[in-house]
Protein backbone atom coordinates (compact mmCIF):
# COMPACT_ATOMS: atom_id res chain seq x y z
CA UNK A 1 0.00 0.00 0.00
CA UNK A 2 1.55 3.29 -1.03
CA UNK A 3 1.41 6.13 1.45
CA UNK A 4 0.39 8.64 -1.23
CA UNK A 5 -3.29 8.90 -1.57
CA UNK A 6 -5.91 9.15 -4.25
CA UNK A 7 -6.65 12.98 -5.01
CA UNK A 8 -3.12 14.04 -4.04
CA UNK A 9 -1.02 16.18 -5.40
CA UNK A 10 3.05 15.57 -5.58
CA UNK A 11 5.30 18.02 -6.19
CA UNK A 12 9.46 17.58 -7.44
CA UNK A 13 11.48 20.68 -6.41
CA UNK A 14 15.12 20.97 -7.20
CA UNK A 15 17.72 22.05 -9.32
CA UNK A 16 18.60 20.35 -12.81
CA UNK A 17 18.90 17.31 -12.20
CA UNK A 18 14.88 17.65 -11.53
CA UNK A 19 14.18 20.09 -13.57
CA UNK A 20 15.70 17.34 -16.57
CA UNK A 21 14.57 20.23 -19.60
CA UNK A 22 11.33 20.45 -18.64
CA UNK A 23 8.72 22.63 -20.70
CA UNK A 24 8.14 25.88 -19.06
CA UNK A 25 5.44 26.69 -20.95
CA UNK A 26 3.24 23.70 -19.94
CA UNK A 27 2.83 23.36 -16.47
CA UNK A 28 2.01 19.47 -16.35
CA UNK A 29 5.30 19.25 -17.85
CA UNK A 30 7.55 16.33 -16.11
CA UNK A 31 11.19 16.61 -18.32
CA UNK A 32 12.76 13.37 -19.29
CA UNK A 33 14.40 12.87 -15.56
CA UNK A 34 13.35 10.70 -12.29
CA UNK A 35 10.56 13.12 -11.65
CA UNK A 36 9.06 11.52 -15.22
CA UNK A 37 10.17 8.04 -14.49
CA UNK A 38 8.94 8.09 -11.01
CA UNK A 39 5.20 9.53 -11.90
CA UNK A 40 5.01 6.78 -15.47
CA UNK A 41 5.61 4.08 -12.82
CA UNK A 42 3.21 5.31 -10.13
CA UNK A 43 0.95 5.30 -12.64
CA UNK A 44 1.72 2.70 -13.76
CA UNK A 45 1.53 0.83 -10.44
CA UNK A 46 -1.68 2.60 -9.02
CA UNK A 47 -4.38 3.28 -12.32
CA UNK A 48 -7.28 3.56 -9.86
CA UNK A 49 -5.52 6.70 -8.05
CA UNK A 50 -5.86 9.86 -9.38
CA UNK A 51 -2.81 11.38 -8.57
CA UNK A 52 -0.86 14.61 -10.32
CA UNK A 53 2.37 15.02 -10.24
CA UNK A 54 4.12 18.60 -10.77
CA UNK A 55 7.68 19.87 -11.46
CA UNK A 56 9.53 22.59 -10.54
CA UNK A 57 13.12 21.87 -10.48
CA UNK A 58 15.48 24.77 -11.96
CA UNK A 59 18.11 23.84 -13.56
CA UNK A 60 21.54 25.73 -11.92
CA UNK A 61 19.20 25.95 -8.25
CA UNK A 62 20.73 26.25 -4.85
CA UNK A 63 18.91 26.27 -1.68
CA UNK A 64 19.15 29.89 -1.52
CA UNK A 65 16.88 29.71 -5.20
CA UNK A 66 14.37 27.65 -4.20
CA UNK A 67 13.74 30.17 -1.22
CA UNK A 68 13.83 33.14 -3.37
CA UNK A 69 10.39 31.68 -5.59
CA UNK A 70 9.03 29.37 -3.03
CA UNK A 71 5.51 31.29 -3.30
CA UNK A 72 5.39 30.78 -6.17
CA UNK A 73 6.68 27.78 -7.41
CA UNK A 74 5.27 25.77 -3.93
CA UNK A 75 3.14 27.45 -1.93
CA UNK A 76 0.42 28.82 -4.74
CA UNK A 77 0.60 24.70 -5.70
CA UNK A 78 -0.44 23.77 -2.60
CA UNK A 79 1.01 20.72 -3.13
CA UNK A 80 -0.40 17.80 -0.43
CA UNK A 81 3.24 15.89 -0.79
CA UNK A 82 6.50 17.96 -1.37
CA UNK A 83 9.71 16.12 -2.17
CA UNK A 84 12.78 18.37 -2.06
CA UNK A 85 16.35 17.30 -4.18
CA UNK A 86 18.45 20.31 -3.32
CA UNK A 87 22.18 20.65 -2.80
CA UNK A 88 24.95 19.81 -4.94
CA UNK A 89 25.01 23.54 -6.28
CA UNK A 90 25.63 24.40 -2.81
CA UNK A 91 28.86 22.46 -3.03
CA UNK A 92 29.63 23.15 -6.84
CA UNK A 93 29.31 26.64 -6.54
CA UNK A 94 32.03 26.79 -3.79
CA UNK A 95 34.42 25.50 -6.49
CA UNK A 96 34.02 26.38 -9.40
CA UNK A 97 32.72 30.20 -9.16
CA UNK A 98 34.06 30.73 -5.38
CA UNK A 99 30.56 31.05 -3.78
CA UNK A 100 30.78 28.62 -0.42
CA UNK A 101 27.73 28.02 1.65
CA UNK A 102 28.28 26.51 4.86
CA UNK A 103 26.23 23.59 6.11
CA UNK A 104 24.97 25.48 9.20
CA UNK A 105 23.60 28.44 5.83
CA UNK A 106 22.33 25.47 4.07
CA UNK A 107 20.25 23.81 6.68
CA UNK A 108 18.62 26.84 8.03
CA UNK A 109 17.70 27.64 4.46
CA UNK A 110 16.31 24.32 4.08
CA UNK A 111 14.82 24.42 7.16
CA UNK A 112 12.83 27.73 6.29
CA UNK A 113 11.09 26.51 2.87
CA UNK A 114 10.15 23.19 5.20
CA UNK A 115 8.57 25.14 7.48
CA UNK A 116 7.07 27.92 5.35
CA UNK A 117 5.89 25.02 3.07
CA UNK A 118 4.11 23.34 6.07
CA UNK A 119 2.57 26.49 7.73
CA UNK A 120 0.89 27.23 4.39
CA UNK A 121 -0.29 23.74 3.32
CA UNK A 122 0.77 21.15 5.78
CA UNK A 123 2.37 18.67 3.11
CA UNK A 124 3.66 15.01 3.69
CA UNK A 125 7.95 15.53 2.84
CA UNK A 126 10.13 13.67 1.03
CA UNK A 127 14.16 14.80 1.14
CA UNK A 128 16.20 13.54 -1.74
CA UNK A 129 19.80 13.54 -0.74
CA UNK A 130 22.79 14.56 -2.99
CA UNK A 131 25.32 12.94 -4.31
CA UNK A 132 28.52 13.62 -6.37
CA UNK A 133 30.27 10.63 -7.97
CA UNK A 134 34.14 11.98 -8.60
CA UNK A 135 34.53 11.06 -12.38
CA UNK A 136 38.20 13.13 -11.83
CA UNK A 137 40.18 13.53 -9.28
CA UNK A 138 39.07 17.51 -8.56
CA UNK A 139 35.51 16.19 -7.50
CA UNK A 140 37.21 14.05 -4.74
CA UNK A 141 37.47 17.40 -2.65
CA UNK A 142 33.91 18.12 -3.13
CA UNK A 143 33.17 15.76 -0.34
CA UNK A 144 34.82 17.82 2.59
CA UNK A 145 31.70 20.07 1.78
CA UNK A 146 29.04 18.06 0.15
CA UNK A 147 29.36 15.65 3.28
CA UNK A 148 28.23 18.24 5.88
CA UNK A 149 24.94 19.35 3.67
CA UNK A 150 23.95 15.16 3.26
CA UNK A 151 24.30 15.28 6.95
CA UNK A 152 22.33 18.24 7.63
CA UNK A 153 19.54 16.64 5.04
CA UNK A 154 19.39 13.49 7.30
CA UNK A 155 19.05 15.50 10.61
CA UNK A 156 16.19 17.49 8.86
CA UNK A 157 14.57 14.57 7.49
CA UNK A 158 14.22 13.49 11.14
CA UNK A 159 13.47 16.22 12.61
CA UNK A 160 10.34 16.48 10.32
CA UNK A 161 9.83 12.58 10.26
CA UNK A 162 10.19 13.47 6.21
CA UNK A 163 10.55 10.31 3.92
CA UNK A 164 13.85 9.79 2.89
CA UNK A 165 15.89 8.76 -0.30
CA UNK A 166 19.19 8.30 0.79
CA UNK A 167 21.16 8.42 -3.13
CA UNK A 168 24.60 8.96 -1.54
CA UNK A 169 25.32 5.60 -0.82
CA UNK A 170 23.36 4.10 -3.08
CA UNK A 171 24.96 5.87 -6.16
CA UNK A 172 28.31 4.98 -5.16
CA UNK A 173 27.37 1.37 -4.68
CA UNK A 174 26.13 1.14 -7.93
CA UNK A 175 29.21 2.72 -9.57
CA UNK A 176 31.63 0.59 -7.60
CA UNK A 177 30.20 -2.17 -10.21
CA UNK A 178 30.89 0.07 -13.49
CA UNK A 179 32.93 3.07 -12.50
CA UNK A 180 31.22 6.77 -11.77
CA UNK A 181 29.99 7.96 -15.16
CA UNK A 182 27.81 5.25 -16.13
CA UNK A 183 26.07 6.35 -13.64
CA UNK A 184 26.39 10.49 -13.85
CA UNK A 185 28.59 11.13 -16.85
CA UNK A 186 29.64 14.64 -14.88
CA UNK A 187 29.57 13.15 -11.67
CA UNK A 188 26.61 15.08 -10.90
CA UNK A 189 24.06 14.87 -13.83
CA UNK A 190 22.52 11.51 -14.22
CA UNK A 191 22.58 9.19 -17.04
CA UNK A 192 19.17 7.29 -17.86
CA UNK A 193 20.14 4.55 -15.93
CA UNK A 194 21.07 7.07 -12.90
CA UNK A 195 17.40 8.50 -13.46
CA UNK A 196 15.89 5.42 -13.06
CA UNK A 197 18.26 4.81 -10.09
CA UNK A 198 16.59 7.29 -8.56
CA UNK A 199 13.49 6.80 -9.59
CA UNK A 200 13.40 3.65 -8.10
CA UNK A 201 14.51 4.70 -4.67
CA UNK A 202 12.23 7.21 -4.60
CA UNK A 203 9.39 5.15 -5.33
CA UNK A 204 10.69 3.10 -2.51
CA UNK A 205 10.39 5.75 0.41
CA UNK A 206 7.05 6.00 -0.96
CA UNK A 207 6.03 2.60 -0.95
CA UNK A 208 4.95 2.53 -4.55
Amino acid sequence: MTYIEDGAVVLFQGDSITDAGRDRSQGDSLGSGYALMAAAQFGRKHPTKDVKFLNRGVGGDRVVDLAGRWEEDCLELRPSWLSVYIGINDTWRRFDSGVPLSAEEYRETYRSILERALEKNAPKLILVEPFVLPVNEGQKAWREDLDPKIQAVRELAGEYKALYVPLDGLFAQAAAATGPAYWAPDGVHPSPAGNALIAEAWLNAVKA
